[in-house]
Parts: C-alpha cells; structure tokens; sequence
C-alpha cells in the first residue's frame, strides 16, 4: 500500500514537471510573439494608416489622369510652335518671292540711270544741230558722246568682238553671207563686217554678223 502511494506521488511530481516545463515553452512562445509583434509597431510609421484597395485604385486612377493631362498640354504646346513657325516660313516665303520680283523687274535700273545721261547729250546735240552753222563742231561733239558712251560700256565690263581679217569661228562670228577674193590669204577670213559683236567679261553676249572671204 505504502509503495503505491509513493509511486503515485512520484508521478504526481512528474507530471507537474512535464506542465511546469510546458507552460515554460508557451510562455516563451507567447513571448517571442509579443516581441515580434511590438518591433513591427515601432518600426512602423506611426502616422500611417492601413490603405484599403478601392483607395489604391483611386490614386493609381489619378496618377493615370494627371499624365494624360500632362501629354495634353506638351502635344497643345508643340501644336501651337509649330502653327507659328508654319505662318512665319509663309511669310518668309511671300517675301522672299516679292524681294525676287522686284529684283528681276528693278535688275536694269542703276544700268538705266547711267545710260540718261547719254540722252541729255543726245538731245543737246540735235538741238544744236538745228542752229548751228559749223558742222565741224556738231560731229565734235558727237564724237566726244560717243567716246564718253565705249568709256561707260567698258567700265561695265563691254567690250567688242574681234571679227575684221580674222578666220572666221563660229563660237564668236555669225556669218550671213559670202563674198569672192581675189587674195588667198583672206579666204575663210572676215571680209565685212556688218553688225559688231560684244562680250560681257568672258561671255560673248552678241555675235558680230559677218561676211566671210571665199
């Protein structure tokens, strides 16, 4: 009887043992959490709130919207340069073409306003002409018109054509007509000339007309 009790309080004591140290091991579970659980609060922004998923959408909906706009007004912008720059180029253009008219139309000019000169002397001579008794003097000054005309063709850079007892060449002579010679040496050579030709610098802008030795 006696060694049933002991063995009884033997497994009374065991048993505790076996709670006590259970008890233990949730205790420190329970604590393990609560540590956890109390890092993640203080790690936490304190000043946050849990965000729900309809909130989500909304900001996300926002953000979608604000970046349209955006493009709106970049695209609106980039429209507007480019109208402007579209209306400055047809002014340009417009311009451009009149200053060109007015050029081609006005090109004479300056030309023309030295040749008025040469027509007041004119006018001078034939008025002259009509009283005068001494027409030594009116071929003088005819002749001086004339000297004063070549000076002026020359400074614009005219000058005349060789063509007289030269061979004839096609790139400078415009022959219109033939002539027989007796001299060898002149045939194929100029003989006549009718109408003078004229360079400009280096470009023949007028062919003498001619009548060639045969």
């Amino acid at each position: 009887m006696s060694k049933k009790k002991s063995s009884f309080r033997e497994d009374t004591k065991h048993n505790q043992k076996g709670e006590e140290s259970e008890n233990k091991k949730d205790n420190t579970n329970t604590e393990s959490i609560d540590q956890a659980e109390e890092a993640n609060s203080a790690t936490a922004d304190p000043g946050e709130q849990p965000v729900s998923v309809a909130e989500e959408e909304a900001l996300t909906a926002d953000k979608v919207v604000s970046a349209e706009e955006l493009l709106e007004e970049k695209l609106a912008e980039m429209q507007d340069k480019y109208i402007r720059l579209s209306a400055e180029f047809d002014n340009y253009r417009k311009r451009t073409l009149r200053e060109k008219m007015d050029l081609t139309k006005f090109a004479s000019e300056n030309v023309l306003l030295k040749i008025l000169p040469f027509m007041d002397d004119f006018e001078r001579a034939l008025a002259n002409m009509e009283n005068a008794r001494d027409h030594n003097a009116v071929k003088e000054g005819i002749d001086l018109i004339h000297i004063k005309f070549l000076d002026f063709l020359k400074q614009n850079g005219i000058s005349e054509v060789e063509a007289l007892d030269i061979p004839f060449n096609i790139d400078l002579h415009d022959a219109v007509g033939k002539m027989p010679v007796e001299d060898k040496n002149r045939k194929g050579k100029v003989v006549e000339v009718i109408q003078k030709g004229y360079y400009l610098l280096d470009k023949v802008i007028r062919h003498s007309k001619v009548i060639v030795g045969e």
